[in-house]
């Protein structure tokens, strides 16, 4: 088991793990630090759930002022971020063959199972870049935006490459991940995030942003800033 089949099985059944589950866990600290924060966060969801409602509440929350307070609205927030990202997911896919541009799908399932690029500045190395886009074979001529995040990260059945541009776009995200060569292009939309997945020499690069426009104009910057070998 990889670290990106134990997120999965962690976050589809947090409190049934399998033994492959359980002993990957035990040999990857990383996967074990993941697997505590969601845990915390099903133990504070229960406690929240379990809460008495106060007598009266309902009515003061109609009298009260129109601005909420700021406790509720995050609270309310976070929750509502939560559903929307989880049921427009799987409505998403579910309706694709299972199949059908799996590459792609993968990608938006990597963003979204790693929110925390998109709000960090980590590890904004230029060089670390060019350095990671010439394994696969192609020549940096210049970058396709501001780098803001960029690690190695579990990819399928290894690693890659997980990297966030500022563009005048918005975020946009870039994947390169090695020895696995796509027959063809893909392209998915699932929990309003779009992606595409190119084959390139060395590998495939997936593109993510919030638009299919987007991911467009991205694909043309980065074509136009890296010269990928045949």
């Amino acid at each position: 088991m990889n670290c990106l089949e134990f997120r999965r099985e962690k976050l589809a059944d947090p409190r049934r793990l399998s033994s492959e589950a359980r002993s990957h866990a035990d040999g990857c600290p990383t996967c074990a630090a993941f697997g505590r924060e969601v845990d915390e966060s099903e133990q504070a969801l229960e406690r929240a759930l379990q809460t008495p409602v106060p007598e009266g509440l309902a009515e003061r929350i109609i009298f009260q002022s129109r601005r909420p307070r700021r406790a509720w609205r995050a609270w309310a927030l976070a929750a509502g971020l939560l559903v929307a990202l989880a049921v427009g997911f799987v409505l998403g896919t579910s309706r694709q063959p299972a199949n059908a541009d799996v590459y792609a799908r993968l990608a938006i399932e990597h963003v979204a199972m790693e929110p925390e690029s998109l709000t960090s500045v980590i590890g904004a190395d230029a060089q670390a870049f060019q350095a990671a886009v010439q394994t696969f074979g192609g020549d940096v001529r210049e970058l396709p935006g501001k780098i803001r995040y960029i690690r190695l990260c579990p990819v399928e059945d290894g690693y890659g490459w997980h990297v966030v541009f500022e563009t005048p776009q918005g975020l946009a995200t870039l994947i390169l991940v090695p020895g696995k060569r796509l027959p063809r292009l893909e392209t998915a939309s699932a929990g309003g995030w779009n992606a595409l997945a190119r084959p390139v020499r060395g590998g495939y690069y997936a593109i993510i942003t919030k638009s299919r426009d987007a991911t467009s104009e991205f694909e043309r910057m980065l074509r136009d800033c890296i010269v990928w070998n045949a």
